[in-house]
């Protein structure tokens, strides 16, 4: 069959993304974001993201269609994120995209936001050949990934048991005075400083190394840093917030790129593909690129707009499940804001 033309459609949290694909070709990728709306929080307001949901969703799809010259009427199917994510945010994109399919009519498919993360690499660096690993790393999630294939066959290795390291990085800025997000500023203040000034715990990497192969574990690193900050505001004394955040830093993408490499290892792997929004951290690329050439795996990571999210991944994987002649979701298709990740396509 000719490759799928796909609309995809995103809003698990705080952006609002329409993606239109044909295959693996990207030909519009539409976003609106509500993180100023949060800043002032300091954190994702659920509330705050459905409301911005509903103002932007149809702007979107038109800026969507204008950019693509394709109309709705034209496409093959219709994607949206059904879980995991923000149970208000996903009602907004599900209930757009059921809309659109019953009075279109156009197959509706319900996809993983996780499994999506990954799927977007094929619209940078083209479509995947064979086995790969993923690790994905955001605000919300961090994990290990094995994909055997994107639609149909992926296998959760190992996970955060506490803290994402994305929300790790905001909880470190807060206690450093950096704003909110946290991630790109803590990123951009750690190029100054040393990341061996101090001696942060890389956690799972011990006594429990074996038990917790693949898994992580940031809130004791979280709580060290709160223990050192605290601790010189007692004594009276300044600290050098660069060099803190470098440690911090170093900890996080040490311990995430150690297990992920092993993943790959362990797995026969050559292929790891690095997606989320902490993928964009200029540490976690260098320490990944650099254990993996030693190991001789490859990495592919897409290019920031399309590591956050966004709608492009949704139709990526949409494009994906249709070219597999997967059958569609009903109609009825609820969101489910537990997700998981081996859970690629929602009945």
């Amino acid at each position: 069959m000719s490759e799928p033309l796909v609309l995809g459609i995103e809003s698990s949290c705080d952006e609002t993304g329409v993606g239109i694909v044909r295959g693996t070709e990207l030909l519009a990728h539409a976003l609106s974001s509500s993180m100023e709306e949060h800043v002032r929080f300091g954190g994702i307001v659920p509330e705050v993201a459905s409301r911005a949901h509903l103002e932007a969703m149809v702007p979107t799809l038109e800026q969507a269609y204008a950019e693509s010259g394709v109309r709705i009427q034209d496409v093959d199917a219709i994607a949206v994120t059904s879980g995991p994510g923000l149970t208000g945010a996903l009602l907004v994109g599900v209930a757009a995209a059921k809309a659109l399919a019953l009075a279109h009519d156009k197959p509706l498919y319900g996809v993983n936001h996780l499994a999506a993360h990954v799927a977007v690499d094929q619209l940078e660096h083209g479509r995947f050949d064979g086995r790969m690993a993923a690790m994905l790393v955001s605000g919300g999630h961090t994990e290990i990934l094995l994909v055997d294939d994107i639609a149909t066959d992926i296998t959760l290795l190992g996970q955060t048991i506490d803290d994402a390291a994305g929300e790790a990085f905001d909880k470190v800025a807060r206690l450093l005075g950096l704003p909110y997000p946290g991630g790109p500023h803590i990123d951009r203040v750690a190029r100054e400083g040393d990341g061996t000034a101090f001696d942060f715990p890389r956690a799972l990497t011990g006594r429990d190394a074996e038990k917790y192969k693949y898994d992580f574990s940031f809130s004791g690193l979280k709580s060290a840093v709160a223990r050192l900050v605290q601790h010189e505001q007692r004594m009276g004394r300044t600290f050098n917030v660069a060099d803190v955040a470098a440690a911090f830093q170093d900890s996080v993408c040490d311990v995430l790129t150690k297990k992920t490499i092993a993943a790959c290892k362990d797995h026969d792997v050559d292929t790891l593909i690095i997606g989320g929004g902490v993928a964009a951290n200029a540490r976690l690329r260098h320490f990944a690129e650099e254990r993996a050439a030693k190991a001789g795996i490859t990495v592919r990571v897409p290019r920031l707009g399309l590591c956050t999210d966004n709608g492009a991944m949704v139709a990526a994987l949409g494009a994906e499940v249709v070219r597999r002649g997967l059958p569609p979701s009903s109609l009825d298709l609820p969101v489910d804001s537990s997700m998981p990740v081996t859970q690629v396509l929602a009945a």
